[in-house]
């Protein structure tokens, strides 16, 4: 097949990667290529890959912050050039299928009436106009997928029958046990109050055991405030680093421990880290029971006693247990072959879609609109 992967423009795709949503598509273009399918990979300039069509010249956090510009007219409007950008081409590229994994609603109405085939995969708990647009979409060449089972009772019941559970998966070759492991436990992620932190650190310091930090600093008055001045030479911040290290300090490593204060959709660096054999230590919040099932423990969310406990008992869990779990519900294989389902269902919906007359005047409609009003 023919693929467009559309990309979220908050950062480039590239390393070191900002969080698990420019990890996932980097994954999933990779993982598409190696079963043989011709893969586009539509992102901000800036991103990596030998097949890139940028729709804009910066990734939008570098010119409108989140912080900042969250929700403005400013920040849209430069959403919605990039988008409409991508569609063009999208349209005149002879693409079998379009991926969407963006979080500009408007694609998924261009996808939905024009009845071109598209997967749109959503990384992120369900926001008000995100689960308007699912619930209107009416094309069967549209089809929505979550990234875990924790994630369908957030949407309204009356779009559950298009949305699809396939989780997220990781590159089993890259992410490999190593011949020793040292003494640390690890956390990777952005450096933000809803990624828990400041829970990790409190409870590497009650267990007395060494942590070692990885991510970038998103929020700066939160670190500053909150882990910084907490930093020992047992608890140490490593900085925002490319997977190659990351993958050798994952694999190390006793443990990690992931601490989300919110309800974190998947959690790919647990599937990292099991991946690599090393056992996690997770708050039960989101999909973690799911991710993490028998290869770690899960505590309460917040309970930071809970987690130095577990941490002392981390070596009664099996590494190879670990390691097996991954390749068999974790890999990027099972995540591909998921995928492909879900292209199969929107391609075959392409046949009893309407007719192409009419899908070329809804095309002309949906993004020449966007087109005035941005004009």
């Amino acid at each position: 097949m023919r693929i467009a992967v559309l990309a979220h423009i908050r950062n480039p795709i590239s390393e070191p990667f900002k969080g698990g949503m420019e990890a996932h598509c980097r994954s999933l273009c990779d993982g598409l290529r190696r079963k043989g399918h011709d893969v586009v990979l539509f992102a901000s300039s800036g991103s990596e890959d030998p097949h890139l069509f940028p729709i804009c010249d910066f990734p939008y956090d570098d010119v409108l912050p989140w912080d900042e510009f969250r929700g403005t007219p400013e920040l849209y409007d430069y959403q919605a050039k990039a988008f409409a950008n991508a569609w063009r081409e999208i349209e005149a590229g002879d693409f079998d299928v379009v991926h969407n994994n963006s979080l500009f609603v408007e694609v998924i109405e261009w996808a939905d009436r024009t009845g071109f085939p598209c997967v749109t995969s959503q990384h992120v708990p369900p926001f008000r106009l995100m689960s308007e647009q699912v619930c209107a979409a009416r094309s069967p060449t549209s089809l929505f997928t979550v990234t875990s089972q924790s994630q369908r009772p957030l949407w309204p019941a009356d779009c559950l029958d298009k949305i699809r559970v396939v989780a997220n998966g990781v590159d089993c070759a890259f992410w490999k046990p190593a011949s020793e492991v040292g003494n640390h436990f690890v956390w990777a992620g952005r450096i933000t109050p809803n990624k828990g932190l400041a829970e990790a650190v409190a409870a590497a310091g009650e267990a007395n055991a060494q942590l070692r930090i990885f991510g970038p600093i998103e929020d700066k008055t939160y670190y500053n405030t909150m882990i910084a001045p907490n930093l020992t030479d047992a608890i140490a911040y490593c900085g925002h680093r490319d997977r190659d290290l990351l993958a050798r300090e994952f694999a190390r490593a006793k443990g990690m421990l992931l601490t989300p204060m919110w309800d974190e959709p998947f959690g790919l660096v647990a599937a990292e880290a099991l991946a690599c054999g090393t056992p996690v230590i997770a708050f039960d919040r989101g999909a973690m029971r799911e991710v993490v099932a028998s290869c770690g423990t899960v505590v309460p969310r917040g309970d930071v006693g809970a987690m130095a406990r577990a941490m002392a008992s981390i070596e009664t869990i099996s590494r190879q247990e670990c390691r097996r779990h991954a390749e068999r519900h974790l890999s990027i294989d099972a995540m591909i072959e998921g995928y492909e389902d879900c292209y199969a269902s929107v391609f075959s919906g392409k046949r009893v879609d309407r007719s192409a007359e009419a899908k070329a005047s809804a095309s002309r409609s949906s993004v020449s609109s966007t087109a005035e009003l941005l004009a």
